[in-house]
């Protein structure tokens, strides 16, 4: 009998991968300032876990770099791509991570690269942690049918705060302390409610 799934998250089972969070996009996607805000949230966790980051750029030679208050990404591994798929460009570097079974995911177009990237992860049996609350469309209803979507493919639509208490998984975690300020401040409001209080999700 196989192993039920139940999606625990572990830092060193766990890779975060932050999609395409460029400076073309600031003025189109929806909460776009608080998307980054918690993906940063995302990223300080990762830096401070020691969790092997990624970060991805959509034809950047016409859409821009990478925003910078998203942070220093040199702890990243960076990579541009055409497709929507992150995963093309980064699977020869989870490959080299054999103990890697879970994947955090944040970035923009839930419809899009999220989606897309969600299900190569999947075909992939990795285990996929969808941010609701770090990734955004340029529509809110295609955010909330992409979010949909993955759940139904068997994604787990979570949020950054249960991402950080599930990594930390224990207050006498030695790295506890340093990882407190990112839970003291809350996460920015990004339209979840409404969203989630539509009865298909």
């Amino acid at each position: 009998m196989a192993a039920k799934r139940l999606g625990r998250l572990c830092e060193r089972t766990t890779s975060l991968l932050l999609c395409d969070m460029q400076e073309k996009f600031a003025g189109n996607i929806v909460y776009y300032p608080e998307i980054i805000s918690v993906s940063k949230r995302m990223f300080d966790l990762a830096k401070i876990m020691n969790i092997p980051t990624f970060v991805t750029e959509q034809y950047p030679k016409g859409l821009g770099p990478t925003v910078k208050d998203l942070g220093d990404l040199t702890y990243a591994k960076k990579f541009e791509k055409t497709c929507f798929s992150m995963v093309p460009s980064i699977q020869q570097e989870l490959e080299k991570l054999p103990d890697v079974k879970s994947i955090i995911l944040c970035g923009i177009e839930t419809q899009a690269c999220i989606l897309r990237t969600t299900t190569d992860l999947l075909e992939n049996d990795y285990e996929v942690h969808v941010v609701a609350d770090a990734v955004s469309s340029r529509s809110q209803t295609d955010r909330l049918f992409a979010l949909s979507t993955m759940r139904q493919m068997g994604a787990y639509i979570t949020t950054s705060e249960t991402v950080l208490l599930q990594i930390l998984g224990d207050a006498k975690h030695p790295k506890f302390r340093e990882a407190q300020k990112l839970i003291m401040t809350s996460a920015p409001d990004s339209g979840l409610i409404q969203l989630f209080s539509n009865p298909m999700l």
